[in-house]
């Protein structure tokens, strides 16, 4: 089964214009948040990812709300927003929580989450799961240019918990397209280029690592 990994388009047209040429080889894409900029303009990028027929899992970066992007994909009708909430697409469990958490030093406009909060709605994530987050969890891909690890606690220790096959964020773009790991779950911080993963189709549904940028 073919990923297509992808974050923070920020209202890029050319890089939604990229996501939606990849998108053709792949077998479901995954947003990891981050579509509008500032919770503006958040259209631009989904009036052209709309043109992507496979499913489409995403969750809401802390540039948009949940809300606001379940209202923008009314165009796309093969996107599924999760938000503390679950999927099973082509076979597959997946398991979403957007915003940034911890909360972003941004100030109101931002969607956060705060860490109590990430917890709990992080309740219902299992081993066969693949985890999208906006935000990355801390220790792992969450790492600032200037080297300051950003990431969420809630997230780590949900990932520790429950071992999900794989998590995908984005959120602290000095971590884009890097990929680490947290205990035995690799995580990747996909970035508005994408990255392609390969998930093995066998009764366990774990991952084969298989990663092309």
């Amino acid at each position: 089964m073919k990923l297509l990994l992808f974050s923070d388009l920020h209202a890029s047209r050319p890089a939604a214009e990229a996501i939606v040429r990849r998108a053709i080889d792949a077998d479901i894409v995954v947003g990891a948040g981050d579509f509008a900029n500032g919770r503006r303009d958040i259209d631009i990028c989904i009036e052209i990812l709309k043109a992507i027929e496979c499913p489409a899992v995403l969750v809401a970066g802390n540039n948009e709300s949940t809300e606001e992007l379940r209202d923008a994909c009314r165009v796309w009708p093969s996107a599924i927003i999760l938000h503390g909430t679950s999927a099973v697409v082509k076979g597959i469990t997946f398991y979403g929580l957007g915003g940034g958490v911890p909360v972003t030093p941004f100030g109101p406009w931002s969607y956060d989450v705060t860490e109590d909060q990430a917890a709990a709605l992080l309740g219902g994530c299992h081993a066969d799961a693949v985890l999208v987050t906006h935000s990355p969890p801390y220790g792992a891909v969450d790492q600032s240019t200037q080297g300051t690890h950003l990431g969420s606690a809630a997230v780590c220790d949900a990932i520790l918990r429950t071992s999900p096959m794989l998590v995908v964020c984005g959120h602290i773009h000095g971590s884009g397209s890097q990929s680490g790991m947290i205990g035995n779950t690799p995580t990747v911080n996909a970035g508005p280029a994408g990255i392609v993963w390969t998930l093995s189709t066998g009764a366990s549904m774990r991952f084969s690592a298989a990663l092309t940028t």
